[in-house]
């Protein structure tokens, strides 16, 4: 009898995780599924990659029955996540005779609405579209008994706090809430005071750990000129056969990107300037076999993307958690991978700050850049961008990026719903007549 089989699941959950192949829970679903199913509050910290998305659908499934219209909302902070997390519901409470509704910026309105009204147990969706569809009386909040916050440090930190309050506040009081999160900080803290009826906290694996143990760190120092050949060497020397490299706006993923497919590897592209059915296009050639990701941070939250060996921080984020998020995404559900960042010399000091912050061992890199010297020249009409030698900005985050209108036509730049301009992977760019790259137009055809 397997573990599942013990939990006293019913026939059709059971039937459906053995076609996700769900054979045995993770340590996560074992502490989490049993304190769900008995109906309490609880807040679960665990790290990326072990296994949470399972450890909130598998008890919903069990506690929901078919004839529930809107029993269960489950809250994300991006597109992307929600697809992912909708996906998963489809395999396993789908199969069980649930149905779900994905609601989230960037999509037809519409067909989320006809969906919505052909009765759904279970609606998965970002903050921004959540809250259009009630304020539209197309989302009926007053039958929902689950609500469940998934990636809810990642959530706050985007600054979700206030949508996601108006939410709980159109919702019924005596609903259960579930909160999965990889740390703990004080909005979660002040969640769970204030609005969860005496929680249980659980806390998966070392609390000090913020990334899984199977993830090799390395790292090198270098100008921004060199940046795409030690690229090349890194590539040439470790040979990963899934990597997502990270940027840090958008015109230097539209660039790197370029410059990856000129010189013939097998590359997609994922970042907010792109259209939704680009990004889902994108990730679903990643699944499918691509090599290369190029992305910025929309790809570095909560995304679940089997077989990743490399996470490669081309361009590394002042903030240590971002690169936890990061690398996070490889790993997963106790694999192994490497981490490879380049960092200026001026950002040396961060190789610290992320060891003393994620606890980790960062092991610096000497690769051979003698045969990709000249992949220094392509790079050349580039020097005034940061990523390959410029300036460095003002700005402390990794999220901003003006478009670049070269290569893939773009779409809305906001990255995480549709409400409000500003929101999301542009919010810190420069604003039209200011001075500098996010206010100049520019091609490097």
């Amino acid at each position: 009898m397997s573990e599942f089989e013990s939990m006293n699941l019913k026939p059709e959950l059971l039937s459906a995780l053995k076609k996700v192949n769900f054979s045995e829970p993770t340590d996560v679903q074992k502490e989490a599924i049993p304190v769900v199913l008995s109906g309490k509050d609880v807040v679960v910290r665990a790290k990326t990659g072990t296994g949470k998305t399972g450890a909130f659908l598998i008890p919903i499934t069990q506690l929901v029955q078919r004839n529930e219209n809107n029993a269960v909302l489950i809250i994300t902070p991006t597109r992307e996540l929600a697809l992912q997390v909708a996906n998963m519901a489809e395999g396993i409470a789908g199969e069980a005779g649930l149905g779900i509704a994905t609601v989230y910026g960037g999509a037809s309105m519409n067909v989320q609405i006809r969906s919505l009204r052909s009765g759904v147990n279970i609606v998965v969706g970002t903050p921004g579209r959540l809250i259009d569809l009630m304020k539209q009386g197309e989302l009926k909040t007053d039958r929902f008994r689950i609500l469940v916050l998934d990636e809810a440090d990642t959530m706050f930190d985007m600054g979700f706090i206030d949508d996601i309050t108006y939410i709980m506040s159109r919702l019924p009081k005596n609903k259960q809430m579930l909160l999965f999160s990889a740390t703990m900080p004080k909005p979660i803290v002040h969640i769970a005071q204030g609005y969860m009826r005496d929680p249980v906290y659980l806390s998966v694996g070392k609390e000090e750990e913020v990334t899984v143990s199977t993830i090799t760190h390395y790292y090198v120092i270098s100008g921004g000129r060199e940046k795409f050949s030690i690229l090349l060497a890194y590539i040439s020397e470790y040979k990963p056969t899934k990597a997502i490299i990270f940027t840090e706006t958008q015109r230097a993923a539209d660039t790197l990107y370029e410059l990856l497919k000129k010189n013939n590897f097998d590359a997609t592209l994922m970042h907010g300037g792109l259209s939704q059915a680009r990004r889902e296009y994108s990730l679903s050639d990643f699944r499918k076999g691509t090599q290369f990701l190029i992305a910025t941070n929309v790809a570095a939250r909560g995304l679940d993307i089997t077989d990743v060996s490399d996470i490669i921080n081309f361009d590394t984020s002042e903030d240590p958690a971002v690169y936890v998020h990061r690398v996070g995404r490889s790993a997963r559900m106790g694999t192994e991978g490497r981490a490879f960042s380049i960092f200026s010399p001026r950002d040396r000091y961060m190789v610290g700050e992320i060891e003393h912050s994620a606890n980790i061992k960062m092991n610096k890199l000497e690769l051979n850049l003698e045969p990709y010297k000249d992949a220094e020249n392509f790079v050349e009409q580039l020097s005034s961008h940061r990523s390959f030698g410029g300036p460095r900005r003002n700005s402390r985050s990794s999220y901003g990026g003006g478009r670049f209108h070269s290569g893939p036509t773009h779409g809305p730049t906001n990255d995480y719903n549709s409400r409000r301009p500003g929101q999301g992977e542009n919010r810190f760019a420069r604003r039209p007549g200011n001075r500098g790259f996010n206010s100049r137009r520019r091609s490097f055809r």
